[in-house]
């Protein structure tokens, strides 16, 4: 048996059916935001808390747990851990970072223990130093046979120069125990023979999130935990690799399990998928659920799943990319309280910010939209792990910061009650476009007069209209035509007309804007091509058009072009060559931004989206004639005429 050792602190180092006026819509919704955004976000702040009723336990309380200014001889701490063991204690653990927060320096494993729940917690204790070199990607395992508490670990070389590991990154996976309820540790073990296959030779990491026991089925008792690799060959990385390890023996041996392999293409380095990050989660049939940051793969997304129906041993498919599930790139959590099964990740799809608790009815097939998780910060937020803290609460470990989601980590604890209850199918708008499904009404965005029938209004707040995820709607290289008709009269403020694909800089996307304060109308492509980086190519028209008047604009790519049309006013410049929707996250939305940070105030009618870049003449004609159902063709993406709201309750 390895020799065992007490930890010790580390020394110092430094009803939708009638239409309601537009001014008394717009009045209330700007008397009710600041209420509305009291109610639904909870404070950043430590040690904040929400009660259920006065004297009653909070529903929803949070503290700082690691930090460099109350926790000294380190800069910053990262990549956060938690499991609660046999005899109830909670065990957070962190990377003590400290030199700097680069991921490949001076990194110490580091450890608190609170005994009731995560309401208070000891002292730091350090469990593994790195003495110059990475100690991380803690991956915590509680074995409730035996109470033993295995975590899994990934060492490299440490850098003094801020920079990352190099490529190719030699990482070694090791392991330690404690069998004392976290209080000492077994001196860390090479686990490199038994999980380490020799065309592993680049990137190699475990979890980095808590792992799992079996409690059901054939592999009752199992620990399971996710890695992820790379492979190169001498001059590059040719494949990615994401699989479960596994142990009926406590922990005692692993070995590699479900494997899904992922080739990089020579010619321009592309992939499809990169799945890392993996967190793994029982469902309430027994099955594996493992759900994946997605990095960089030409696939749409930054989140990717499936699930092992035999203890790990194998996938029962490839991992499938979730395109409108909306998170940045960064490693999320899963939890299951009954048949509910909880994620958490930040909400903002292009940055690392307001972390979102989300659930899932189905075991992870689908997935609660923003707009129906429950905000836990609107702060820059990151990594993230979630435990059942104790009877009544959930606790959930997180990367968060008003400056920087690298901060702080702080502790969290809600209960289940503190979510939003689960909620019934939205109002719906019907979409034209062959094949389609109706798109979700948002908020409580209403029918008016419209240019050619009704059209739909918007509050500015919460309103907007969502398509439902489908493989048609995704633009990609094609020529593409998309009109819609406005009006509104806000002189301010960014209004969102259609917003199709990612959000930011460096985020495939199409979308038409109405800036007023900036006198002008904008049109905007990104594209991403190979393994280049993103290009932008954008058109504005002069003018607020904020006249309370209805207004035609078109944006269309084709043959080389992308054209702006505005009321018959066209503009024209050079297009950028790749496509429009690839890596990144992917929704549709009217009258919305798809961060959620931006919402229209006003009206909307007679949306379209073809696949195919219409004539000159068939502009004017759309112009002419906005309320033609005989428009419908084989290449209509969308089409909605947003003339009724039909009720789903």
């Amino acid at each position: 048996m390895p020799p065992r050792h007490r930890v010790r602190p580390r020394p110092p180092r430094l009803s939708h059916s009638r239409s309601r006026p537009r001014a008394t819509r717009r009045a209330v919704a700007a008397l009710t935001t600041a209420a509305l955004t009291a109610l639904t976000l909870p404070s950043a702040l430590s040690g904040a808390t929400r009660a259920t009723a006065a004297g009653a336990a909070p529903s929803f309380e949070q503290q700082t747990l690691f930090k460099a200014s109350q926790d000294p001889g380190y800069t910053c701490f990262r990549i956060p851990a938690v499991v609660r063991t046999t005899k109830g204690t909670l065990l957070a653990f962190a990377e003590g970072r400290v030199n700097d927060c680069s991921d490949a320096g001076d990194i110490d494993l580091v450890l608190k223990r609170s005994g009731d729940g995560g309401r208070t917690w000891g002292p730091m204790q350090v469990i593994n130093e790195g003495a110059g070199d990475t100690h991380g990607n803690p991956t915590p395992i509680v074995d409730r046979r035996t109470g033993r508490i295995v975590v899994a670990e990934t060492y490299n070389k440490g850098r003094t120069d801020g920079q990352n590991c190099a490529t190719p990154c030699a990482r070694t996976p090791y392991l330690q125990y404690s069998d004392d309820d976290g209080v000492t540790w077994s001196k860390p073990r090479d686990l490199s023979d038994q999980i380490l296959p020799a065309h592993w030779n680049s990137w190699y990491a475990t979890g980095p999130v808590h792992g799992i026991q079996l409690t059901r089925g054939r592999h009752k008792g199992r620990l399971v935990f996710a890695v992820n690799a790379e492979t190169w060959n001498g001059s590059r990385v040719t494949a990615n690799h994401a699989a479960l390890v596994v142990s009926d023996d406590g922990g005692t041996t692993w070995r590699i399990g479900a494997t899904d392999t992922y080739p990089v293409d020579a010619a321009d380095g592309t992939f499809r998928q990169k799945p890392s990050e993996m967190t793994v989660t029982e469902r309430y049939d027994g099955a594996i659920y493992v759900s994946g940051r997605e990095q960089d793969g030409t696939d749409l997304g930054h989140r990717s799943h499936t699930i092992s129906r035999d203890g790990g041993d194998s996938f029962v498919a490839p991992f499938r990319p979730q395109p409108d599930l909306y998170c940045p790139q960064v490693q999320g959590s899963t939890l299951r309280i009954g048949q509910r099964l909880l994620l958490a990740c930040p909400a903002d799809p292009d940055r690392r910010r307001t972390m979102l608790i989300r659930s899932s009815y189905d075991g992870g097939r689908t997935w609660d939209s923003v707009d129906r998780g429950t905000v836990v910060t609107t702060d820059w937020s990151g990594y993230s792990d979630m435990v059942r803290a104790d009877a009544a609460h959930v606790g959930l470990m997180y990367e968060g910061g008003p400056v920087d989601a690298r901060d702080e980590i702080r502790f969290a604890r809600f209960t289940e009650e503190w979510l939003k209850p689960r909620r019934g199918p939205d109002p719906t708008t019907p979409d034209r476009a062959p094949g389609a499904r109706d798109a979700a009404v948002l908020g409580d965005a209403d029918t008016t007069d419209g240019v050619a029938g009704g059209a739909l209004e918007f509050d500015g707040v919460d309103d907007a209209v969502r398509l439902p995820y489908r493989t048609r709607l995704p633009l990609g290289t094609r020529d593409f035509t998309a009109s819609l008709w406005f009006r509104h009269s806000a002189a301010r403020g960014e209004q969102p007309l259609l917003w199709m694909g990612g959000v930011g800089g460096n985020q495939p996307q199409v979308w038409l804007r109405d800036e007023p304060a900036e006198d002008r109308l904008t049109g905007l492509i990104t594209t991403r091509e190979g393994s280049g980086p993103p290009r932008s190519a954008s058109l504005s028209a002069r003018g607020a058009y904020d006249d309370d008047e209805w207004h035609h604009v078109v944006l269309r790519r084709g043959g080389g072009q992308l054209s702006l049309f505005v009321d018959g006013e066209k503009a024209t410049r050079a297009d950028v060559p790749g496509s429009v929707s690839r890596t990144s996250p992917f929704g549709v939305h009217v009258g919305q931004r798809v961060d959620s940070r931006a919402h229209f105030t006003g009206d909307i009618d007679e949306v379209r989206v073809l696949a195919r870049a219409l004539s000159d003449d068939e502009v004017a004609e759309l112009r002419r004639n906005p309320g033609d159902r005989t428009a419908v063709t084989r290449d209509t993406v969308l089409r909605l005429p947003m003339d009724r709201v039909r009720s789903r309750n």
